[in-house]
């Protein structure tokens, strides 16, 4: 396994293979690398260097006593771009869409193109979930996985969902005019099924000024892990095509 220091603090990394173009996998929160590279990355490294990188108190990664924060994911993540050398594309799943949003933001030189999966501009776009708790179903055997691959243990898991809760009742918090500043081709791609609210996704693809969308049909917010290979062929297509792309009937494009 490989590890660099990320602003100070030690981080489970996969780095790209090669010399081409390089993806940026962004995973979600409570999750890791480890979903998105075994889904994800055979989709990708025929023509891509795949990346990848366990955020602070995830997977592979210690947590530190610091709350969770968009804002600190991207510094995170452009930490890590900064190491690699070069702008990459990026594919960020939930919040790491989130963070590519914030990534796009402060740092557009190095972002080259962008994949949006399950993404949500600001908080009021998901549609009402029950908390993820400690007595929630399900929580014992997440926070056993948690603690299998955490350096923090398995009674760390209540404090890193906390931490998540928190983060998702309390950001994003952008505005359209900050999609609208966004100016990188982007795909943002959901299912039809999400927990973000499909009208809230369509909003933000129709501010994005390079915006494309695709919904999935018969899918939910594990998109990828339901349709690995049909996502797989919209990312290809989308990462190598000609921009901006000719259509025959454009209505949104010039």
């Amino acid at each position: 396994m490989s590890y660099l220091k990320l602003n100070g603090h030690k981080t489970w990394v996969h780095l790209p293979k090669g010399k081409g173009e390089v993806v940026l996998l962004l995973h979600g929160g409570l999750s890791s690398s480890k979903s998105m590279l075994d889904k994800v990355a055979s989709g990708l490294d025929r023509t891509f260097g795949v990346a990848a990188f366990d955020r602070r108190g995830h997977g592979r990664t210690a947590d530190t006593s610091e709350r969770f924060s968009i804002e600190a994911m991207a510094e995170e993540a452009a930490a890590f771009i900064r190491h690699i050398g070069k702008p990459v594309h990026l594919l960020g799943f939930s919040d790491g869409g989130n963070t590519a949003l914030a990534l796009a933001m402060k740092y557009p030189e190095l972002v080259k193109r962008m994949i949006l999966v399950g993404a949500n501009w600001n908080r009021d776009g998901l549609v009402p979930m029950s908390q993820f708790t400690p007595t929630s179903p399900g929580f014992a055997e997440w926070a056993a996985h948690y603690g299998s691959l955490s350096p923090d243990g398995v009674g760390h898991a209540k404090i890193a969902v906390a931490k998540a809760e928190e983060l998702f009742a309390t950001e994003p918090n952008w505005k359209i005019e900050d999609l609208q500043a966004i100016n990188i081709p982007t795909l943002v791609l959901c299912g039809d099924d999400d927990v973000v609210r499909l009208e809230h996704t369509v909003k933000m693809y129709e501010a994005l000024p390079q915006g494309q969308l695709c919904v999935i049909p018969a899918a939910t917010h594990s998109v990828m892990k339901e349709y690995p290979k049909l996502t797989a062929k919209f990312f290809n297509n989308f990462l190598t095509m000609t921009l901006p792309p000719v259509t025959l009937y454009p209505q949104r494009r010039k």
